[in-house]
């Protein structure tokens, strides 16, 4: 039950979106761009932007959607009560999806650090 990747758990308006950017806390690498902002919720919640400059296919831009769900909803436990979006900035297949998983935990751990640090 704990792993489950509900309604509230997403960004779904253009304001939760804008609200996130506005704050510019983000990080990032070749496959991803991580924006974060807190939130007052008590539970992180996800927002994926993959344009089709990233890939043309809608197939490959779905592959990608669902490969950054999957783990956030396994990681959603352990992750601060703060508002993320995530951009795609590299299209990845099922060859590149280990690689793309690992960049993807890393710039999460890159963020967590730093809101560790500025709320200390």
């Amino acid at each position: 039950m704990a792993f489950r990747f509900r309604r509230v758990h997403r960004l779904l308006k253009t304001d939760e979106f804008s609200s996130v950017f506005r704050l510019r806390g983000a990080r990032s690498n070749t496959f991803f761009q991580v924006y974060a902002a807190p939130n007052t919720l008590g539970y992180a919640r996800l927002g994926l932007v993959v344009g089709k400059k990233v890939a043309k296919q809608a197939v490959r831009r779905n592959y990608i959607k669902r490969t950054v769900r999957e783990w956030f909803r396994v990681n959603q436990p352990d992750l601060p009560a703060c508002d993320f979006v995530v951009r795609a900035r590299l299209a990845f297949g099922h060859t590149d999806r280990n690689d793309a998983v690992t960049a993807l935990s890393a710039l999460f751990a890159k963020l967590a650090r730093c809101r560790a640090s500025s709320s200390s």
